[in-house]
Parts: C-alpha cells; sequence; structure tokens
C-alpha cells in the first residue's frame, strides 16, 4: 500500500527533465525537446483508457537522442523525462480543458484557447489522432499538482539556459525540435514535408537565420516549408523576442525519416538524419552567429 496522493505527480518523473551541457558552451544556442519524453507514470496508465502503444502517437519520438550529436558540438540540450501525453510544456501554464475535469477550473485558467478547445491543452484530453486519454474525469488539483511539480521547474531551468546563454555570448538562438506524424490529416493537401521551420511568419526569430536553416536544409535535399502547418507553439511565441536578444525558431521533422512509426523503432534512416542535424548544426554554430552580430552592429 502506498501513502502516495493520487495528485501526486509519480516519482518515476523525479527528475523531470534531463540537461545535457557542455564544459564550456561554445556557441549561443539552445536546444530544447519538449515532447520527447517516454516515461508513463503507472497511475497515468491506469487512468487512461489507451494502453501505451496507443499514447506514444503524440509523443516526439527519439527527437532528444537526434539532437545529441549536436549539443555535443558544445551547446545545452534540455529534454523532459515526461509524456507529452501526460503534462504539455508546449502551451501555457494552464490551458486547461473544463470537459476534462470533474470540479471548476480556476478562475486565471485558459479554458478558451484553440488547442484547449481542440483536446490539445496543458494536459492533454485527446491523443494525437483524437482518441480520449481518460476513462473518467480528473480532479483539478491533480491538473495544479502536475503544472507545478513539473511544467514549472521545466520553464525555470531552459529560462536559465537562455539567461546563462545571454550572459555569454550577448543574444540566444533557442532552437525548439520537435517531429511531427507522416500520415495525412483530413485538413492536409500533398505529402507532408520533410522538415517545417516555424517562427512565427517572423516574429519570434531573424527570418535571415530560419532562411539559412532553410536553404541549408534544402542543399541537403530535404523539402521544407516554412510556418506551415506549423509556425511555433508557446515556446518559440513565449520565447522569441528578438528586440530583447532571443532568437526562437522550431524545427519539425517528418517522422517518417527515422521512425517505423506503427512500432516506434528507428530505422536505418535514424543514423542518417541524426549525422545530417550535426552537421548542419556545426554550420550553424559557426555562421549564424556572424551573421546576427553584422546586423546588430548595422542597426
Amino acid at each position: 500500500m502506498t501513502s502516495e496522493k493520487p495528485h501526486t505527480p509519480s516519482p518515476e518523473l523525479d527528475p523531470p527533465f534531463t540537461v545535457r551541457s557542455p564544459p564550456l558552451q561554445s556557441a549561443p544556442f539552445v536546444l530544447c525537446s519538449p515532447h520527447s519524453g517516454r516515461i508513463y507514470p503507472k497511475e497515468f496508465l491506469a487512468q487512461s483508457r489507451l494502453d501505451a502503444k496507443t499514447l506514444r502517437k503524440s509523443e516526439d519520438c527519439f527527437v532528444d537522442e537526434l539532437f545529441c550529436g549536436a549539443a555535443e558540438l558544445g551547446v545545452p540540450l534540455i529534454a523532459a523525462r515526461f509524456p507529452r501525453a501526460y503534462l504539455d510544456v508546449n502551451r501555457e501554464p494552464y490551458e486547461l480543458d473544463p470537459e476534462l475535469f470533474a470540479d471548476p477550473l480556476p478562475d486565471y485558467a485558459n479554458s478558451q484557447s484553440v488547442r484547449v478547445v481542440g483536446g490539445l491543452g496543458t494536459i492533454a484530453r485527446i491523443v494525437a489522432d483524437g482518441e480520449e486519454i481518460y476513462r473518467s474525469r480528473l480532479g483539478v488539483d491533480e491538473a495544479l499538482a502536475r503544472i507545478e511539480r513539473l511544467y514549472f521547474p521545466f520553464h525555470a531551468a531552459l529560462e536559465a539556459l537562455i539567461a546563462s546563454t545571454k550572459a555569454q555570448f550577448g543574444y540566444c538562438i533557442l532552437i525548439d525540435c520537435h517531429s511531427m506524424p507522416s500520415a495525412q490529416t483530413a485538413q492536409s493537401n500533398g505529402p507532408r514535408p520533410d522538415f517545417v521551420l516555424g517562427d512565427r511568419f517572423g516574429a519570434a526569430c531573424d527570418p535571415r537565420l530560419t532562411r539559412f536553416l532553410r536553404d541549408t536544409l534544402a542543399t541537403e535535399g530535404y523539402d521544407v516549408q516554412l510556418n506551415r502547418p506549423y509556425a511555433g507553439g508557446y515556446i518559440t511565441e513565449h520565447y522569441g523576442r528578438p528586440y530583447r536578444g532571443v532568437q526562437a525558431l522550431q524545427m519539425e521533422i517528418n517522422r517518417a525519416l527515422y521512425l517505423d512509426e506503427a512500432r516506434f523503432v528507428a530505422t536505418p534512416g535514424f543514423n542518417r538524419i541524426k549525422g545530417d542535424l550535426t552537421r548542419i548544426a556545426a554550420m550553424l554554430f559557426s555562421e549564424v552567429p556572424a551573421m546576427i552580430e553584422r546586423r546588430a552592429a548595422a542597426e
């Protein structure tokens, strides 16, 4: 018998995230992987009407590992250990769906956002393909406990990495790392690209940086789109403040390039993608700082 209260986040998620920090940071970049967590707490699985395999449809499987090579070039990488289906840090802290909870939400909750209405708030009601996650409604205390013990520590750590990078280099470039399903949705037309870069249509990142990364990926033979269908989520929008010295750019990778999406195992393409990302990161780390600094000097 356990004394752990139902609304206490699982000890399996202690610590809630990992940070790979180089002994000496060599470039003004921070890498973030908010959706690659793959520790599904036992009590969460018991609450869910879905099996663990179905829950993983929302997971950016192995994205943190794809960017390990880039991090080893001398920049920090923060990655959530908890899954997106359990808590989504790429949302406002209190984007909560009233349909999911047994009691009233606090007044400060945002229950009307497009993401909440779609079932994908801070505590998701559905997985990526629209299946309901929970057997019954949750208590609000449980949601607030997840947010307090997982969400806020993750963002505090991310903010600290951004602040230390700014202190060392004068500015920071945040790359928010994600993957996207290859399967077509009812709203999409034509095949999914290999990569989608989202900079909130230029509001979160210097467009020259976005174009440089797009052109570099294209030179490697990849099909790249900008801002459609993903312009960047909360992390890109919240942290991307070029006028305050923080550029934020979201990168979505087509899972078909590296993953067996039915079995959640890496395909032979994994090593190619990881190698290409590491080589492209090396180019970014060496060339983009001069680009940003020249613009700052001109202004």
